[in-house]
């Protein structure tokens, strides 16, 4: 499992929260938080935010594809390194989501690295793509579930200072990851903890790659920087057609879900 486990106290049971990375996808279980900021869950939020009926995530380019052909009316999302696919009718920006017209459309989407989490965490009970648009209903959401089922929450950043090959300094996948288990201990300094931590990325110029071309536009940078934009989770549950896995993720809206068992 990952580099840290800690335990939190809440409603007379323990959370604990563990972290796992893209090399241990399988050791993800429990409730799983996937983390993907730039961009994909942040994509994956503003799709939903602009009224998407589901979303669906797989790992290839070929599974998006041939799920299409089995859902002819389904939206292609993503990205390859970076760059719009062929045949996709989006790219992997979430300004441009935004803007997109998808309301009680179903997408399909693929990117590099938070779709792949998504389908890797196979011993997950239940999946929350997250980003740090919806950073604190997702954090309330995966309490509650936890609470009410073996009290264990996985934190994944999908792309990790802890995966092989990456630099050895936080990722904003990692700062989101910090955010979110501060949420999970009630921690009164957890906003301030995240503005030290985009402070870093800042000064290490992560945001550059928001240059303003078609694929990284620039007005991205705020869109994903748009802290508990959304009031809503995003719940997906592992399925399979025509031999393709795929995690299929409806929102939840989480004030609602809270009134209703409070």
């Amino acid at each position: 499992m990952g580099r840290r486990v800690y335990v939190g106290v809440g409603k007379g049971q323990d959370v604990e929260i563990r972290r796992a990375f893209q090399h241990c996808a399988e050791e993800a279980w429990g409730v799983v938080v996937v983390i993907d900021v730039i961009r994909a869950f942040s994509v994956a939020a503003y799709t939903f935010g602009e009224g998407a009926r589901e979303l669906w995530l797989v790992r290839e380019v070929e599974d998006a594809r041939a799920l299409r052909e089995r859902e002819p009316e389904a939206l292609l999302a993503g990205e390859m390194r970076g760059g719009l696919i062929p045949g996709f009718d989006f790219n992997n920006s979430p300004s441009q989501m935004a803007l997109a017209d998808v309301r009680g459309r179903m997408l399909i989407q693929r990117t590099g690295a938070g779709t792949r989490g998504a389908v890797g965490a196979a011993n997950a009970t239940h999946v929350l793509p997250c980003a740090l648009v919806n950073a604190r209903a997702t954090a309330d959401y995966a309490r509650k579930l936890a609470l009410a089922g073996d009290g264990n929450v996985t934190l994944f950043p999908t792309c990790s200072q802890d995966d092989p090959g990456w630099p050895d300094e936080p990722t904003e996948d990692d700062v989101c990851a910090d955010y979110v288990e501060a949420l999970l201990l009630g921690r009164s300094d957890a906003m301030g903890m995240l503005e030290r931590g985009l402070t870093r990325l800042r000064a290490r110029g992560r945001f550059g790659i928001f240059a303003g071309d078609a694929d990284f536009p620039a007005e991205d940078e705020p869109a994903v920087l748009a802290v508990d934009r959304f009031a809503f989770a995003m719940e997906g549950r592992r399925e399979q057609a025509g031999g393709v896995e795929y995690v299929r993720v409806r929102r939840v809206d989480v004030g609602e879900y809270m009134h209703e068992d409070s």
